[in-house]
């Protein structure tokens, strides 16, 4: 096993225990405090700071990655994740919106952090003239990660109804101390660290590709999280009558289901260095929240339309969300790459932040049809700026 195919395990276990925990916690919070009788609004405001803080953490974790080195950056991330678990095992008395909020914000911080020093740990594990190799390496990270996250979805419900909110937050948090201690051993010094110190204002993408490339990812996320965040375990919660570990089983089937494409989404796309596959992909999965919306409107089987639909949404999205996350790794310069990762996911978290905010606002005033229509405008303007992309690889290695 050579140094890099070690550290590229390192940085993927680490990745796994992480999202495990995110997305437990996501589940854990939307249905407890919809039992406890919050509006999709007000879930959806607590939130906010997740999304919020997300955003400024991918623009000051580039920079702090290419100054400090990703080891560092990716601990950091493990660190603020068990400190924010361990503010929500407080008394139920205790968990006002405002701090939930504010270990929402910890968490968001904890995840943009880890996820960008371990999709920029990838770049520079592999040589320049390896792309195939690369989209393969990113695909993998990427669909195993989300595979992960639809795990702890449903952990996340299944903990609720065994041991409770409290109860599900301390365990989380044991787990995650003994993962971050090994990282701090495990991880190789300086990975990621520029052997030029950037300035601050280096933060802010000059590439052309990078930043159209960033918009289409804001869009592409907005899209789905319009009607997944808040929108989907609610409606089927009350419209469907599902029990918290049906809603938590579901979603964790979909997210399991769509990172097990993303891995494999090189053999869909095949390898090239032409990104226009990028919008013929993205055309694809605008027809289909249109098509769901369309089917409700007229009437025909709620359970069909939505649990079909969603199924045929989750390819799609795998496979775009791939390309994306390959273009990006591969438009990254090499020395500082974290700072063109981190501006890209920048961009993904406003996205997250878009689209969680209009799903509860668009789902409690109008429902999950106007939800399904704004996703499909959202993807199609990214479509719209995928058609603006280099036809050819653009080579960023200063």
């Amino acid at each position: 096993m050579t140094p890099a195919v070690r550290q590229y395990l390192v940085i993927t276990g680490n990745y796994w225990a992480f999202t495990l925990t995110d997305g437990a916690l996501r589940m854990l919070v939307v249905l407890h405090f919809d039992q406890l009788g919050y509006s999709p609004l007000e879930i959806a405001m607590l939130f906010l700071f997740y999304e919020l803080f997300g955003v400024v953490t991918n623009l000051v974790g580039g920079y702090l990655g290419a100054r400090l080195g990703l080891n560092r950056t990716m601990n950091l991330g493990l660190l603020l994740q068990v400190i924010a678990l361990a503010m929500l095992a407080v008394p139920a008395t205790l968990l006002t919106v405002p701090w939930v909020m504010g270990a929402q914000a910890l968490s968001g911080i904890a995840k943009d952090l880890n996820k960008m020093s371990a999709k920029s740990g990838i770049k520079l594990l592999v040589p320049g003239e390896q792309q195939g190799t690369l989209y393969r390496w990113v695909a993998m990270l990427t669909g195993s990660k989300n595979t992960l996250k639809g795990v702890g979805f449903f952990l996340g419900g299944v903990l609720l109804m065994a041991i409770g909110f409290q109860g599900a937050v301390v365990a989380m948090a044991s787990v995650l101390v003994a993962v971050w201690l090994a990282s701090l051993f495990l991880l190789r010094n300086a990975l990621g660290k520029s052997k030029a110190k950037p300035k601050f204002s280096d933060i802010l993408s000059k590439s052309r590709a990078i930043n159209v490339l960033s918009a289409a990812r804001l869009f592409l996320f907005g899209a789905r999280d319009v009607w997944f965040v808040v929108a989907l375990p609610v409606y089927l919660h009350t419209v469907f009558g599902w029990d918290f570990w049906q809603v938590g089983g579901f979603m964790a089937t979909w997210v399991v289901g769509y990172g097990i494409v993303q891995t494999l989404a090189p053999r869909f796309t095949g390898h090239q260095d032409d990104s226009q596959p990028a919008v013929f992909w993205g055309v694809l999965l605008a027809l289909v929240p249109a098509g769901i919306a369309g089917g409700l409107s007229l009437g025909w089987s709620p359970h069909i339309m939505v649990v079909g639909g969603l199924l045929v949404f989750g390819i799609l999205f795998a496979i775009n969300s791939a390309l994306h996350s390959y273009l990006i790794v591969s438009y990254a310069r090499g020395d500082g790459v974290s700072l063109d990762v981190g501006f890209y996911y920048m961009s993904n978290a406003a996205g997250r932040l878009l689209g969680t905010v209009l799903s509860g606002w668009i789902f409690q005033k109008f429902g999950l049809e106007a939800c399904l229509w704004i996703s499909a405008g959202l993807v199609a303007l990214a479509a719209l700026f995928a058609t603006a992309l280099p036809t050819t690889r653009v080579r960023t290695t200063a």
